[in-house]
């Protein structure tokens, strides 16, 4: 699978991700929970691995685009129906 095709899926499941966060550390400060979200991306999409193969040149912007694409996750789930769960 070419480093496009599991950068799409890691980003689809991070909803799902956010979520199952949100379900554990609930409690916790939104910068905990970020950080968690995006060390569990990064794992997930191998980033180590893709770095070392330079499919990602530079690691602290893709970072910081996770960053944002979690953020962004995060306030579209809490404009929904979803964050009344809650």
């Amino acid at each position: 699978m070419n480093f496009l095709q599991k950068l799409l899926q890691g980003i689809a499941f991070i909803p799902a991700v956010v979520n199952s966060i949100e379900g554990l550390f609930g409690n916790r400060p939104g910068q905990e929970k970020k950080d968690s979200a995006l060390s569990f991306v990064s794992a997930a999409l191998r980033l180590t691995e893709a770095v070392a193969n330079r499919e990602i040149v530079d690691e602290d912007k893709f970072k910081q685009g996770l960053s944002k694409v979690i953020d962004g996750t995060v306030e579209c789930l809490n404009a929904s129906s979803w964050a009344r769960k809650q």
